[in-house]
């Protein structure tokens, strides 16, 4: 091999080995933001509401911390084939439930997703959700410089604080 060309050859490597650990570490950088991300969304008292046979539709609370200003742009689960981030208010006597793009979550405030308010709903079940059980979701948040990020959560089956038996709320006959 002729010397131009084993130093063509060995400048090659010092240059691939070089952007090679620059993307390590580029890497391990976006790995951290990453795991940092995730940390800054905390999420308690996640359950949802039973439903009864023949029922496609059910309902899904949670608390939302967030430290950061972050928005909440997509929800999947283990027990639906569609979420949809619903509000519902009453306005003049009458509920009205509207699908949300997006939730968004202001740092440092607690958001509640609770029966009458703010609410995940679950459309086509794949079967009815039974008291005890456990529904696993995939939330999707998206920060204000658009980078996403995903946090698993697991949620109880349970009957809402005040009901008893097979009073399972508003949503039964719900339909879009």
């Amino acid at each position: 091999m002729s010397h131009s060309l084993f130093k063509y050859c060995f400048h090659a490597l010092i240059l691939t080995l070089t952007i090679g650990a620059t993307f390590a570490q580029t890497k391990d950088a976006s790995t951290q933001n990453s795991i940092a991300e995730k940390n800054s969304v905390s999420v308690e008292n996640a359950w949802v509401r039973p439903t009864n046979a023949g029922q496609e539709v059910g309902a899904a609370y949670m608390t939302f911390i967030s430290k950061k200003n972050v928005n909440l742009v997509h929800v999947e689960s283990d027990v639906t084939k569609s979420v949809e981030i619903h509000s519902m208010v009453m306005q003049n006597g009458v509920m009205k439930m509207r699908m949300l793009e997006k939730l968004p979550l202001t740092a440092g405030k607690p958001y509640q997703l609770a029966p009458g308010g703010f609410h995940l709903m679950l459309f086509d079940l794949k079967k009815p959700l039974t008291e005890g059980e456990q529904v696993n979701f995939t939330l999707t948040f998206k920060l204000q410089n658009n980078i996403e990020f995903k946090q698993q959560v697991k949620a109880v089956v349970k009957v809402a604080d005040g009901e008893t038996g097979n009073n399972h709320g508003t949503h039964e006959h719900h339909h879009h």
